[in-house]
């Protein structure tokens, strides 16, 4: 089974309905197994492999997600190009529970993640001075454009080790770094597919406001949200993998090229 298109995400961003031919894989990689079944199906001619970032059943908190295995599975069946959807936390009023962010950069405040697949024998410096693929987020953001879906085109994401959420000290300080939003999945994820030389984008979805407005965060919360604003997220990820051309003419496909010592 070949695919060229990876979804990572939560199960809710998943409809069987959009997709043909379905089979369901299991991948085992040199860095351990994925976090679950690969499911891989056809939609307007293009294959597609979902791949649920926390299992399933949403049993794998972020710091045991094994993204190296994750998108080292993805790249053995081909996969090329990865649009990640996730939840985050707002640190800006205008930034509201329902919109969607475009993420282009990042703040890593995660501690015990491995962020290479190159751990003996060679050193990989990558760039991920533009962690996104530019290529990738423009696609993302014309579809939400011509939906008129409440967006932001760009966003600083802190990526926090998880799974509390922040304390109000840790999120007034983010917000004074001129970030965005946080959340808890972002890295390594994006650097390992860049190490992979495989596009990446991600899809953020607001959920809340973080601690700093006074007002807690609660998991009931953040699911009445998603669910509310799921569909804008599939009919972002659909639209846009139609309209993907089949060639890739950015610079994620070489990004080893100056990287390895």
């Amino acid at each position: 089974m070949q695919a060229e298109i990876g979804i990572i995400g939560g199960t809710g961003v998943y409809d069987t309905n959009l997709l043909k031919n379905i089979k369901e894989v299991k991948v085992k990689t040199l860095f351990g197994t994925p976090s679950d079944a690969i499911t891989i199906g056809e939609m307007e001619g293009k294959q597609l492999a979902f791949l649920p970032r926390h299992g399933k059943k949403h049993t794998i908190r972020p710091t045991d997600v094994n993204s190296r295995a994750n998108i080292a599975a993805l790249k053995q069946l081909g996969v090329n190009c990865i649009l990640a959807s996730s939840t985050v936390g707002s640190l800006k009023e205008e930034y509201k529970p329902g919109d969607i962010v475009f993420i282009d950069q990042f703040i890593d405040r995660t501690t015990r993640r491995e962020q290479s697949f190159f751990t003996e024998g060679k050193v990989c410096h990558i760039s991920v001075a533009e962690p996104m693929c530019p290529e990738l987020r423009q696609n993302l953001i014309a579809v939400a454009k011509k939906n008129r879906i409440s967006h932001h085109e760009t966003g600083t994401y802190v990526c926090i080790e998880g799974p509390r959420f922040s304390t109000k000290a840790e999120s007034r300080m983010f917000r004074t770094w001129g970030a965005d939003v946080v959340g808890m999945t972002l890295v390594p994820e994006c650097v390992l597919a860049r190490e992979a030389e495989v596009c990446y984008a991600s899809i953020a979805m607001v959920t809340d406001y973080d601690v700093w407005k006074d007002h807690p965060v609660s998991v009931n919360e953040v699911l009445k949200t998603m669910k509310a604003n799921i569909e804008n997220v599939k009919r972002i990820i659909t639209e846009t993998i139609v309209s993907m051309p089949h060639e890739r003419g950015c610079e994620c496909k070489t990004a080893l090229k100056s990287a390895l010592v």
